[in-house]
C-alpha cells in the first residue's frame, strides 16, 4: 500500500463510526454511536463484521434488543448484543 491509499481496516472504521452516529434519531445516535465510540478499539475482524451487519438493521429494531423489549435474532445475538445490551457507554448530555 502507497502513502496516499487509506488502510482497508482504517476506511471501514470510518465508515461505521459515521453510520453507528448519524442513524436519523438523537436516541439511535447515542445507542449505536455510543457503542461504537465504546467498543470499536478492540475490535476483532469478527466484531467489526457483527457491527456492519447490525448497522444494516432498522433503528427500532436496535433500540428494542439493547433495551431488552424484543427478541434478538440468532444472525446477531451472542457477545456483542449483550454489550449493547448494557447500555453503560451512552452518555447523555444536557
Amino acid at each position: 500500500m502507497n502513502d496516499n491509499q487509506i488502510d482497508p481496516w482504517d476506511l471501514r472504521i470510518r465508515k461505521a463510526r459515521y453510520r453507528a452516529s448519524h442513524r436519523g434519531t438523537k436516541e439511535s445516535d447515542l445507542v449505536v454511536g455510543g457503542f461504537f465510540e465504546r467498543h470499536y478499539a478492540s475490535w476483532t475482524e469478527a466484531d467489526l463484521a457483527w457491527f456492519e451487519a447490525l448497522l444494516e438493521e432498522q433503528d427500532v429494531d436496535i433500540l428494542a434488543w439493547a433495551f431488552g423489549t424484543a427478541a434478538v435474532p440468532a444472525r446477531l445475538d451472542g457477545a456483542q448484543i449483550q454489550l449493547l445490551k448494557k447500555l453503560d457507554y451512552v452518555e447523555v448530555t444536557k
